[in-house]
């Protein structure tokens, strides 16, 4: 039975009145499963560039639109939404990215070393910054100034889910056969 709490965004249960949720909770586990479900994608983008004898350059500067980001930035962008967002929440410095991958196996690698980085941040930390002030980079000159609740749920996870999608659609486009088991990744579900 839900009570007056579910209204606030939060879940209510005959045994327990009041289940909690983190932001670690909801963040960490999704950055890590997306990221090395998009690295499994990217195998398959490699593996289509073989078979088909198209050179893998040709993939990673593939857009949707003229005006979007190419494979390789949507990637890019996707990998430094999941390490800033969770660094700034941790109150830590994220590793600074060259942004100068130009092969598959480049993106796979710092796609690895996102969700390696994103192991040593303290989920204590990140689950602190609820209430906590956030300030980030909007563009060269702006500043976005965000409660940590409300810019994981309404920024970080929006735009790492915007630009993870657009690089699976990139790649699906491009006939790249993959599906959505393969955007999804390992989710933690049982089958019966």
């Amino acid at each position: 039975m839900f009570r007056a709490a579910a209204l606030a965004g939060r879940f209510t249960s005959a045994r327990d009145p009041l289940m909690s949720y983190s932001i670690s909770q909801a963040s960490l586990p999704v950055f890590e499963i997306c990221l090395n479900a998009l690295s499994g994608v990217l195998d398959k983008a490699e593996a289509h560039a073989a078979a088909k004898k198209i050179d893998p350059s040709i993939l990673l500067n593939s857009r949707l639109a003229p005006d979007m980001f190419a494979l390789v930035r949507q990637v890019q962008v996707t990998t430094d939404q999941a390490k800033n967002g969770t660094a700034r929440l941790a109150g830590a410095e994220p590793p600074r990215y060259e942004d100068n991958e130009t092969t598959i196996e480049q993106l796979k690698a710092r796609i690895a070393k996102t969700v390696a980085y994103l192991k040593t941040l303290d989920p204590k930390q990140i689950d602190a910054a609820a209430d906590r002030e956030i300030t980030f980079p909007l563009g060269p000159t702006n500043k976005g100034h965000m409660k940590g609740s409300d810019y994981i749920n309404h920024f970080v996870l929006p735009n790492f889910y915007f630009h993870l999608t657009a690089a699976y659609a990139i790649l699906r486009h491009c006939g790249v056969e993959i599906g959505k088991r393969d955007f999804l990744g390992a989710i933690p579900m049982k089958r019966t």
